[in-house]
Parts: C-alpha cells; sequence; structure tokens
C-alpha cells in the first residue's frame, strides 16, 4: 500500500471520493478526496499569492531542491516503480526505466537554473544606441496549470513540474485521474527536498475542475499532456494564456531494403508495445520495403508471438495491461473493424480484461480507424511499400506528427528521408518511440503548440526582461 493513501484507503466512500484501482487486478489502492470548485477557486488564489516568493527564490537553492528530489527519487526507486506498476500497469522494468528518466529529467532542470539566465544585449549594433548596454534575464510566467496524462504518470509530472520550479513559478497540478498517487509520491519528494508546500498544488476533480483552472485568470500558461478533444476543450475555454499542448501521434516507422534487419525487427516489436502500446510516440504504422517485407513480417510476428503478457509485476512480463477494460475493449473493436474492411490479423488481439496481446495487422484499408487515428494501445500496422516516394507519401498521410523512425545504411537516403517527413522529430536506425528527455519534443501539423525537453519547456515557462542602461 503507498504511503501517499494510507490516510485516505479507509475513510468512508462518499459522492466526491476518486477509487485508484490496481490496474492489473482491479483491487482499490487508495480513496482520494476529489476537489470542489470552490476548493479549486481557494487553490488557485493560494497558488497566484505564492507565486512572488517562489520567483524570489534564488535559482541556487531551486537548483538544490531540484537535485536532492532527483536522488530521493533514485533512492526509493523501488517503492516509487511498484506504485506505477499498481497504478499504470507498467511492467516491472518498463516501471524502472521511468523512474531513471524522471530522475534524469529532474537533474535537468536544476542544471537549467544554473545556466539560462538571459544575454546581453547588442545595444550599440544599431546607430544612434552606442551609449547603451543592458541585457535580458529570463523571468517566471506565474502561476502555471499542469495537466498530465497516465501513460507516463512520474516523467511526464516531472517534464511539468521541474521546468517550472527551475523557472520560478508556482504550480496548480492536475493528474490523471487514473494515475493521482504517483504524481502525489513526487510531489512529497519535492516537498520533502525543501520545495514550500504552497509552491506545487495538487488538485483531483473531474473535467469541470478541469475547466476552472483552464478558464482562471490567474493561470498564466497551461501545460497540457493527453488527447485531441481535451486540448481543443482546453484552448476553447483558456483565454489570454500560454499554451503549451502535446497532444498525441501516429507514428511511422520506415524499413528500407537496405536496412540492418534483425536490428529494426527488434527496435520495432519494442516500439510497438512498449507500456502496452500506450505510448504517444510508439510505432503504430511500420513501412517496409517490398522487397525485404515478407522477410521482416515473418521475424517481426514471431517475435511479437513470443512476447509474454500478464501480471505487470512479474519480471518476465513484457506486455502487462492497459490502463482499463474499457481501453482494451475499444481498441479490440478497431482491431475487429479493421479485419472486417479487409485486413489481416496476423498475431494477438486476444482480450482478456485488461490484457490485449499485442496484434499485428497488414492490408489496412487507409479509410479505416485503426490507420488515420492513435491507437494507444498495443496493436501495429505493417504495410509494404515500393519506393521512396511512396513511403514518405504514406507515413505523412496524418493530420498529425510526433515522431517517425527510418531505417537505412544509406546516410544520403536517411537525411533526405528525414527532410521529407513532416514531423516533430525523425529517429534514424531506432524506432520512433526513442527519446532523451533533454531533446525538444513536440508535435507537427495539427495542434503542435510548443516544445518539451526541459531547456525548451523552460523557456515555454518563463519570459524575457530587458535592462537598458544609458551612459
Amino acid at each position: 500500500m503507498p504511503e501517499t493513501a494510507t490516510a485516505e484507503v479507509n475513510s468512508p466512500v462518499t459522492t466526491q471520493d476518486l477509487l485508484v484501482h490496481n490496474k492489473f487486478d482491479g483491487t482499490v489502492l487508495a480513496t482520494l478526496p476529489q476537489c470542489s470548485e470552490s476548493d479549486v477557486q481557494l487553490e488557485l488564489i493560494r497558488a497566484a499569492s505564492a507565486a512572488p516568493a517562489a520567483a524570489a527564490m534564488p535559482r541556487h537553492e531551486r537548483g538544490r531542491i531540484l537535485d536532492t528530489a532527483a536522488d530521493l527519487l533514485q533512492e526509493r526507486s523501488q517503492k516509487v516503480a511498484e506504485l506505477i506498476v499498481a497504478e499504470a500497469g507498467k511492467t516491472v522494468k518498463q516501471a524502472r526505466k521511468e523512474v531513471s528518466r524522471a530522475a534524469n529529467t529532474l537533474k535537468l532542470s536544476a542544471a537549467e537554473t544554473r545556466r539560462n539566465v538571459g544575454e546581453v544585449v547588442p545595444f550599440d549594433s544599431f546607430a544612434g544606441s552606442e551609449n547603451r548596454q543592458g541585457w535580458f534575464t529570463r523571468e517566471p510566467l506565474g502561476l502555471i496549470a499542469a495537466i498530465t496524462p497516465y501513460n507516463d504518470a512520474l516523467n511526464l509530472v516531472a517534464h511539468k513540474l521541474g521546468p517550472a520550479i527551475a523557472g520560478g513559478n508556482t504550480v496548480i497540478l492536475k493528474p490523471s485521474q487514473l494515475t493521482p498517487l504517483t504524481a502525489t509520491f513526487l510531489v512529497d519528494l519535492l516537498r520533502e527536498a525543501g520545495l514550500p508546500a504552497e509552491f506545487v498544488t495538487v488538485v483531483l476533480g473531474n473535467r469541470t475542475i478541469a475547466q476552472t483552472i483552464v478558464s482562471s485568470k490567474l493561470v498564466r500558461m497551461v501545460s497540457f499532456t493527453g488527447g485531441f478533444a481535451t486540448g481543443r476543450a482546453i484552448a476553447a475555454n483558456a483565454g489570454l494564456k500560454r499554451l503549451s499542448m502535446e497532444l498525441g501521434g501516429n507514428a511511422p516507422v520506415i524499413v528500407f531494403d537496405d536496412a540492418d534487419l534483425p536490428a529494426a525487427v527488434e527496435a520495432c516489436v519494442s516500439g510497438s508495445f512498449w507500456a502496452a502500446g500506450q505510448n504517444c510516440i510508439g510505432a503504430q504504422r511500420i513501412l517496409v520495403q517490398r522487397s525485404v517485407f515478407d522477410a521482416f513480417v515473418q521475424n517481426f510476428v514471431a517475435q511479437t508471438a513470443a512476447l509474454k503478457t500478464g501480471d505487470p509485476r512479474s519480471e518476465q512480463t513484457d506486455v502487462g495491461p492497459m490502463i482499463s477494460n474499457a481501453s482494451a475493449a475499444e481498441a479490440k473493436r478497431k482491431i475487429d473493424d479493421a479485419v472486417t474492411a479487409g485486413a489481416r490479423l496476423l498475431t494477438g488481439g486476444t482480450l482478456n480484461g485488461p490484457v490485449l496481446t499485442p496484434a499485428v495487422l497488414t492490408g489496412v484499408p487507409r479509410n479505416c480507424e485503426a490507420w488515420s487515428e492513435e491507437l494507444f494501445a498495443p496493436v501495429v500496422l505493417v504495410e509494404p511499400f515500393d519506393t521512396a516516394g511512396e513511403a514518405i507519401e504514406l507515413a505523412n498521410d496524418t493530420e498529425y506528427a510526433l515522431q517517425a523512425g527510418v531505417f537505412t545504411r544509406d546516410l544520403g537516403r536517411a537525411l533526405a528521408t528525414a527532410r521529407a517527413i513532416d514531423s516533430g522529430g525523425v529517429i534514424i536506425n531506432d524506432s520512433s518511440d526513442y527519446r532523451h528527455d533533454a531533446m525538444p519534443f513536440g508535435g507537427s501539423k495539427y495542434g503542435s503548440m510548443g516544445r518539451e525537453g526541459v531547456h525548451f519547456a523552460y523557456e515555454e515557462m518563463t519570459q524575457p526582461k530587458v535592462i537598458a542602461i544609458t551612459s
């Protein structure tokens, strides 16, 4: 039983309580009180009132808190990994990696406090300003609303809180209703490291509560990771404030005929089914040059079928449950719809509660949801192509694009393909799902709003202030 939940577990359940379930066996992990709209209004005032104190905190102290929290996270890595396994359904191996990444995200944020302070402005570069000198600093925005999803319940919270704290802001955090315990665990570590309690406020509640936060004039920025429908609602209600959104993808991976095929197969299996496919940059559409298509598919299907599904606590499990029975059933429906429309199911697609065995489809019509939408499930499409132009056209056949992957031994072909793919990032000789937490991360095309990655989020969460001196 996680420490963050023990105080609430045995309290009477009311209509305002949130039940947090184990995603594999359905047992109740905790019962947490949810905020009313009046509660949230008070928390917004409290968090905004703390903004001047957060801005005044010296950079060395911000950095120390973030470094200390990262160290505490590493010390308690097994405990928080077990919490992620229970609350989010990730396998224990995947949960440990997420903890390691989150600690690195906090360390990167600590480093940002000490270096990204502004620049000297060359006023004398323009005639008539020779007697002026000055600089700009990077100043906090104030109160930032952070709304986070369930699929990386620790690291994506760290990606909001780390840069915001580094920049001297306060935060009102609304984590996913499905994974609030992991988010609260991280906030508690930050407070243990010395962060004043009022600098980060955790709010639990429904869409009405989220709308109250987003529309508040006290909030200077909304940083959101989640689905397109929610993103559109936030944009419609936010008013005049900064928005940063990561709204998902439909990642293509192109495998050319000169690729290292065994390496490509191995990377694509991992890239397709990591976190039970609930990964916004997970490989969803694998495009393979026709001359090597049969060999690729044979090996890919064999490795997929060998993946072990089931209890995420087991060291042997490769694919655990999806976040809910309903999500798994919806993914199964999309598989069935594709097959009805003419696709072939090569392996997987068996449903057992929240566990969906990894599925491989081919021959999927372009008008199917499985082709055109983000599946966010352990389902991948494998399709042949003949020419590079055809592969690029297929890769770009989506309204939104976070990342893509390209496998080839030809550097010229790799770079030309990377230039032609319209996405926020192109990973060469690895799957689309590679992410380093320091790199810029965000989408292209529809719904592209800002970038994450610690340095880039820090700049989104701060603003320049110019000081000019006339001598």
